[in-house]
């Protein structure tokens, strides 16, 4: 017997028919014995409809009452799966966040979850039920409903699945597991068996969609398992429950263990090429290079909340101008162009240029840590292919590139070839 925490997200959830298919993964698992609590997201589009009547409704709304419009997507379909587990002869049952509690801050539509109690789900295994939670959702200190900012029902689950101490998290979505790169450009992109929480945790945060970049963090500070699989792939009925295919998120030690066995001896250097198109480049041009310029620069910034990414600095001669090229996501570019310009004196740049016609390129894997020669060939290329690069940022198992928006789909072809992800031809 095993303790699971089962998310599914919003296409899983998009209506009825959908949500009994999910009722019957949900039964499936249960009728293996395993304890079950289960997190949903809203039916799909639900939040931005909410969102947009938010808007409509005033645009200087209060974040308080934003929550408790927009949590209310997840409390419909956390009744309604309940429901349905019930018509099956099921014992299950919806708790809202501040029913169990799920505790966070008061950071309204971006709280963090400081705990949760488990005492209520401890008493559902007790009597062998089912705990259905609407993700995304939470109590503040003072009783008030807060979410957890988008994306976040993938958080839930995995605190969830820490706090009851699961022994994984399964993430069902409309993908059957983590891709060496998107398929839609890459038709020969493989399915990954296994990554690293580091290796998704770059590339979740250089564009991959499969899970939020908070969730994996978590999961790689408590060291939770996590699987994604697909919510629409039938169940092969001859493979025990819990055994379907789908991507292991583990540690890095677990990795090391199946070397140790022999196994996983082909892993690839790179595990993936991920690509963001939520980008947008500003150049100062004409800077001093008089000491605290870079800090003048990037205080207004941090003072907005923007988030800088790739930085590039020229180099220049003493006394003489220099310029500053960076990143910033591309619904912060006019923001940020307010903010530099108000600060316009103290910094002391003669012009703003920006381009939001840009994406981010990035090769991911742990390879990079033991093996030279990575940046070279992603480099070489891009170069072959007479892809201009515009800036580059790396980390210790990635490297990014800013190239033009235009070379994307080329880009991501090239560089998956180049790193030899290519699956093989069925021909």
């Amino acid at each position: 017997m095993a303790r699971i925490v089962m998310k599914f997200g919003g296409t899983s959830m998009a209506g009825i028919e959908r949500i009994r298919h999910v009722a019957n993964l949900v039964k499936r698992e249960a009728a293996a014995g395993h304890q079950v609590a289960v997190v949903v997201s809203a039916m799909a589009g639900e939040t931005d409809r909410l969102i947009q009547f938010c808007r409509e409704a005033s645009s200087l709304y209060d974040p308080r009452e934003y929550d408790v419009v927009v949590a209310s997507g997840e409390q419909v379909t956390s009744g309604l799966l309940a429901i349905t587990l019930q018509g099956m002869g099921l014992n299950a049952r919806s708790y809202m966040g501040w029913q169990l509690p799920i505790r966070t801050s008061a950071a309204h539509a971006a709280a963090l979850i400081d705990g949760i109690d488990v005492a209520v789900l401890e008493r559902v295994f007790d009597d062998q039920g089912i705990a259905v939670i609407p993700g995304f959702q939470g109590v503040a200190d003072d009783g008030s409903v807060s979410t957890l900012g988008r994306g976040g029902s993938d958080t839930s689950a995995v605190a969830l699945a820490v706090a009851m101490k699961a022994d994984r998290c399964d993430i069902y979505t409309d993908v059957d597991g983590v891709y060496t790169t998107d398929p839609r450009i890459v038709p020969r992109a493989r399915k990954l068996d296994i990554v690293t929480y580091e290796e998704m945790l770059e590339l979740a945060s250089v564009g991959a969609k499969v899970l939020q970049t908070r969730s994996v963090g978590l999961a790689m500070r408590e060291n939770m398992p996590v699987r994604v699989l697909s919510s629409f792939e039938e169940p092969d009925e001859s493979r025990p429950a819990g055994t379907r295919r789908g991507t292991m998120i583990v540690g890095d030690d677990y990795i090391q263990g199946l070397k140790a066995k022999g196994r996983d001896m082909e892993r690839q250097l790179i595990t993936g090429i991920a690509y963001d198109k939520n980008e947008a480049r500003i150049s100062l041009i004409g800077l001093s290079d008089a000491p605290g310029t870079v800090a003048a620069i990037f205080a207004p910034l941090a003072a907005a909340n923007i988030n800088v990414d790739m930085i590039v600095q020229s180099v220049a001669r003493e006394g003489e101008k220099r310029d500053l090229t960076f990143t910033v996501p591309k619904a912060a570019l006019a923001h940020s162009v307010d903010a530099l310009t108000q600060a316009k004196e103290e910094i002391g740049f003669e012009e703003i240029l920006t381009d939001s016609n840009v994406v981010k390129v990035s090769a991911v894997g742990v390879g990079m840590r033991s093996n030279a020669g990575i940046a070279a060939r992603m480099f070489e290329a891009l170069a072959d292919r007479g892809i201009r690069i515009l800036a580059i940022a790396t980390s210790e198992i990635k490297v990014s590139v800013l190239i033009p928006e235009e070379y994307t789909e080329l880009a991501v072809r090239v560089l998956h070839t180049a790193y030899g992800l290519d699956a093989e031809s069925d021909a």
